[in-house]
């Protein structure tokens, strides 16, 4: 006869899936995803369990309804990688920490639109078995199961060079705007199954940097005197050249990436920078950050190693150091209209190799609002007041771009289609 444990114990997990369930579309609905375009509500996941097997680990999934799995292995990072369909991931912070045998760790989200994706970090090349789903009699979930076999390098290797994840759909073609204000593209760093950071509370840097990109696109449209496009408008997964094309594609004016770092390591430092591309680092910390910015795509399981765009002529030369030196004005202006309200890190203004700031012909700084590690900035970034007053210093310091362009003689909209390219220092 079941004890009394494990009757409210199964009694709480129905109710829990009950109550998932009923939350799927307020959560659908913040993600900006309309039930009614998808045909049905997607499954809700939750809970997860990591346990070990002989020679193995199996992760295994509480579902609300059946779903079907797809899995393939990358090598360097060692990694496994299950491509679902969407999923409302209701778990708690703490579940992709856990680690057991083969599991280092393992993140999961939405991949993109309609696809949701887990990314396993492996202690040991592995390939994935059989993935099973059973529906269990006493509250009618279901259980997907995705057992992790250890192998040979040779055998993992063979195995991730057969892998064949799904191609990234063709973009059409962006049409010209007729509205001719300013376009300012707000990018919000991570996203769906790269978290960015995470606070010592579970707080992810890509939910911290979603509501901050969120606020600044929303003041600049209400000012009236922009266009401004987000790269990512919900909790989805973006890669790194996605966001470089969407705003080359768009013919952006400026292009502003909002990210929050942490430091583990030294939780007393703390305060914003504000970054431009360069293929050399102002110093070894710069270069440490992009170099692991730039992992991000490795870190979702979708390896799209980019080199950047070709500069074939000296005329494309001199529009890529026209580009770099609006890009430092920009960051000079920025560092001034935040210095008042923000702290500011011991060099408020650097360089570094960022993938998102590889544009040759679209003004470009990435702004590390703070430390996720430090205590302080981390109550700041959470503070409604503190982010208002931010997102408007950012306002007027754009407001001045675009003015300081205007004196110059320069286009008020359209980088790319200026029509005199004098040389400035990058």
């Amino acid at each position: 006869m079941p004890s009394r444990a494990h009757l409210i114990r199964s009694a709480c997990i129905g109710l829990g899936l009950a109550l998932a369930t009923l939350c799927a579309a307020p959560s659908r609905a913040q993600d900006g995803v309309k039930a009614e375009h998808r045909g049905e509500a997607p499954a809700v996941a939750i809970a997860a369990e990591l346990t070990g097997q002989p020679g193995g680990s199996r992760l295994t999934l509480v579902l609300s309804k059946a779903i079907e799995a797809r899995a393939f292995v990358m090598e360097r990072p060692d990694r496994a990688v299950i491509d679902l369909p969407e999923v409302n991931f209701q778990l708690d912070a703490e579940t992709g920490r856990r680690r057991d045998g083969l599991v280092q760790s393992f993140r999961y989200g939405l991949f993109a639109p309609g696809r949701s994706r887990i990314v396993i970090d492996l202690a040991a090349p592995a390939t994935v078995g059989r993935i099973e789903t059973a529906t269990r009699p006493r509250d009618g979930a279901v259980v997907l199961t995705i057992p992790l076999q250890r192998v040979d390098r040779d055998a993992f290797r063979k195995a991730a060079a057969v892998s064949d994840p799904a191609p990234a759909q063709a973009r059409a073609p962006a049409a010209e705007p007729s509205d001719q204000r300013p376009l300012i593209v707000v990018d919000a760093g991570h996203g769906g199954t790269d978290p960015g950071a995470i606070a010592a509370g579970g707080v992810f840097e890509k939910d911290i940097v979603f509501g901050f990109a969120q606020d600044l696109a929303d003041k600049l449209r209400a000012a009236g005197r922009y266009r401004v496009q987000m790269t990512r408008d919900r909790d989805v997964f973006v890669p790194l050249g996605e966001r470089v094309r969407i705003a080359r594609d768009a013919k952006a004016d400026l292009f502003v990436s909002i990210h929050a770092d942490s430091i583990s390591a030294a939780p007393q430092v703390r305060g914003a920078t504000i970054y431009t591309g360069s293929e050399k680092a102002t110093d070894a910390e710069s270069a440490k950050l992009a170099e692991r910015e730039n992992r991000a795509d490795a870190a979702a399981g979708a390896d799209t190693a980019e080199a950047p765009p070709d500069i074939a002529d000296i005329l494309q030369e001199l529009t890529l150091r026209e580009t770099r030196g609006f890009s430092a004005g920009f960051a000079r202006n920025l560092m001034k209209q935040l210095s008042p309200v923000i702290e500011m890190s011991v060099k408020p203004h650097r360089e570094a190799g960022f993938k998102v700031l590889r544009s040759p012909d679209v003004p470009s700084v990435l702004v590390e609002l703070g430390y996720l590690s430090s205590k302080r900035d981390l109550e700041m970034l959470q503070n409604p007041e503190w982010r208002a007053g931010v997102t408007g210093s950012m306002a007027k310091a754009i407001d001045l771009f675009f003015a300081g362009r205007a004196t110059l003689g320069r286009p008020a909209s359209g980088t790319r289609r200026a029509a005199a390219i004098a040389p400035v220092s990058p």
